[in-house]
């Protein structure tokens, strides 16, 4: 029986405010349609066998309970060594957190640093988790569209963008959607953009050993001035294909990480403490670890992007991460969330449309889909066979 007294109970407002992203939905239609899903980062082959076994040790040892939220010490000083081979000096005690993956990561940094109505500046496509996270920090996410051609980062949109309650910006390279690499010149250019306005920079550079070409990563910490006003995130799924683990961390000056250690004990409290031990030998992997994964990685990419060309499909070519922009608008759609739906139903693969990474999409036609090639080449091949029945879907707009 109902209280015809009692008041209605709503949701918050700022909740009110945000929505699922589109991959949610194109996964979901994938699953249900038995297509071949390129849309999701989720390796479909096994994690390194050492990684397993260690993690069935530390369950099996009774390393059960809570870790310290900070994340237990070996793991920290193992982080602490990777940073400094990448060229920074952090100290594992004071400035070094262990999470609940990257995303808790942004998360716990932006509670942190940010007061309510502070803005943060959001290069877009962006990935999905940023602008919200903002959001629910009380924050307001002021997005700046990449520059075509190549999604460049521009100076003068920077600050257009920059208003007196601009408070941080987030940077992400090796970047998600597109795969690019922001150079020297674009990461200089942010820095000397921060030291101007006083600004913090929050940098997630979570496919940072992922890398084709023999690219070599700037990292925008090693700035002359930016070590002191740059929070970084990082974690261990991409690197050791263990998504599901839900590990990361954040590297940051010792006077932040106080404020990211309480945000995140109070998000999370740790994260889980077997798979911290089991990431220890992760940590200590050899450098041949990380040829090899690149090198695989690099033939993924390319068996896609061969593939995909052959069918007339022109691609970006991803300096790093595992995701590419494939081009499809010269089938006549204008939409692209329609189009990747009617490629699960017609074609049965699975992409993500690039407009669901853009607050508000731009205004151009171009049909572009997001692939992931962290799959196992025979995957990959399964899915281009599929696609060549592409056809089907050309002027069905």
């Amino acid at each position: 029986m109902t209280d015809s007294n009692c008041k209605e109970v709503y949701l918050s407002d700022r909740v009110l405010k945000l929505k699922l992203p589109v991959f949610r939905e194109i996964a979901a239609l994938a699953e249900r349609r038995g297509a071949i899903n390129l849309g999701g980062g989720t390796p479909d082959f096994a994690a390194p066998q050492e990684l397993k076994a260690a993690a069935g040790r530390a369950v099996n040892s009774d390393l059960n309970q809570y870790a310290l939220s900070q994340g237990i010490e070996g793991l920290r000083q193992g982080i602490a060594g990777r940073l400094a081979q990448a060229g920074g000096s952090f100290d594992a005690e004071t400035e070094i957190t262990v999470c609940c993956g990257a995303t808790e990561g942004v998360a716990a940094s932006l509670l942190a640093v940010i007061n309510p109505g502070d803005e943060v500046i959001i290069p877009e496509p962006a990935f999905t988790i940023y602008g919200p996270d903002v959001v629910l920090s009380g924050g307001k996410p002021v997005y700046v569209e990449l520059s075509q051609p190549g999604f460049r980062l521009e100076r003068h949109l920077l600050e257009a963008a920059r208003s007196p309650r601009t408070k941080a910006i987030i940077i992400n390279t090796p970047h998600n959607p597109t795969g690019r690499i922001f150079d020297q010149e674009e990461l200089a250019t942010v820095a000397d953009f921060c030291q101007k306005y006083g600004l913090l920079a929050i940098t997630d550079e979570i496919y940072d050993e992922i890398l084709f070409d023999g690219v070599v990563l700037p990292r925008l910490w090693t700035i002359p001035g930016m070590r002191e006003r740059t929070i970084i995130v990082n974690g261990f799924s991409k690197t050791y294909s263990v998504t599901g683990w839900r590990q990361g961390y954040i590297a940051a000056p010792a006077q932040l990480t106080r404020g990211i250690r309480i945000t995140h004990n109070y998000l999370t409290i740790s994260a889980a403490a077997p798979l911290q031990h089991a990431l220890l030998e992760a940590v200590q992997f050899p450098a041949g670890y990380y040829q090899a994964l690149r090198q695989d990685y690099q033939s993924r990419r390319d068996l896609l992007l061969d593939g995909l060309e052959k069918l007339n499909i022109p691609c970006s070519v991803p300096q790093g991460g595992y995701f590419l922009l494939a081009d499809f608008s010269r089938f006549g759609w204008d939409d692209d969330v329609a189009f990747a739906k009617q490629l699960i139903e017609t074609v049965g693969v699975a992409a993500v449309p690039l407009s669901g990474f853009y607050h508000t999409p731009p205004g151009s036609k171009q049909i572009w889909l997001r692939f992931a090639f962290c799959k196992k080449e025979e995957t990959l091949a399964a899915a281009l066979q599929r696609l060549q029945n592409i056809a089907l879907l050309h002027n069905k707009a």
